[in-house]
């Protein structure tokens, strides 16, 4: 399993959400490149990117931050969300070195055009899916919907997806720890699955090797890292060493 930082961009900057409220924002650095540099160092073997402006505007915004980063590291697997809503985009992103593009919103208002850019990007299209108790969250996480997420992830089973990223709203930056049977449940569709949310501790990360779920293959880690709750090299070694 990969502990995979995440670099969440608002106006040029590394900041962390509370609950995905871009009003609660805390920045952690105003240095992309130097944020991506420093998990490098420390290990990482993929990155997450968000484009949190992008998220809420439904287009690229922190680009160049993006394409920085890709640039300077361009054998690390990037993954990057927020404002992807057509193929246009994603091809831009995929040009400019990243590996995987993730397709949030646009996933629950079409499913067909993730199966579409499955198509046309073969093994490069991520799926993330936002929850709450289990029903997916819409419009910025402000809404629950009626779909259940487990039932959305099964629309995709047949389509390519790299993978599911699956957060859990409620506990997303709020250090509570991983809803892990949510996210297990999210695992037994049958897609590869990225836990996201909540990721505090190495007790975490241990309690999700626990599981022994070979279907839950990262988890993202982003508050805990950056305020030194986590080492991100340790529970790396965590994970290669888990038997």
């Amino acid at each position: 399993m990969l502990v995979i930082p995440a670099i969440d961009l608002k106006d040029g900057a590394c900041v962390r959400l509370l609950q995905g409220r871009m009003e609660d924002a805390t920045v952690f650095s105003d240095d992309p490149l130097a944020t991506a540099s420093r998990w490098v160092e420390e290990g990482c073997r993929r990155l997450h990117l968000v484009d949190l402006n992008g998220a809420f505007e439904g287009k690229p915004v922190n680009h160049d931050a993006i394409t920085s980063i890709a640039n300077a590291y361009p054998k690390l697997p990037i993954q990057i969300g927020g404002g992807i809503r057509d193929l246009k985009t994603i091809e831009a992103y995929l040009s400019a070195g990243v590996s995987y593009a993730i397709i949030g919103t646009q996933a629950v208002v079409d499913p067909d055009f993730v199966t579409q850019a499955c198509k046309e990007f073969a093994g490069h299209i991520i799926v993330g899916l936002d929850a709450k108790d289990g029903w997916v969250a819409t419009d910025g996480w402000a809404k629950t919907s009626d779909v259940k997420a487990t039932d959305l992830a099964k629309r995709f089973r047949d389509d390519g997806v790299e993978s599911i990223v699956y957060t859990d709203i409620a506990r997303d930056g709020m250090m509570q720890g991983v809803n892990i049977e949510q996210t297990a449940a999210m695992a037994d569709v049958g897609i590869p699955v990225i836990a996201s949310g909540g990721v505090s501790h190495i007790n975490d990360i241990q309690a999700i090797l626990n599981r022994q779920h070979r279907g839950i293959v990262g988890a993202i880690s982003g508050r805990a890292i950056y305020e030194d709750k986590l080492n991100l090299r340790d529970a790396q070694q965590l994970c290669d060493e888990f038997r």
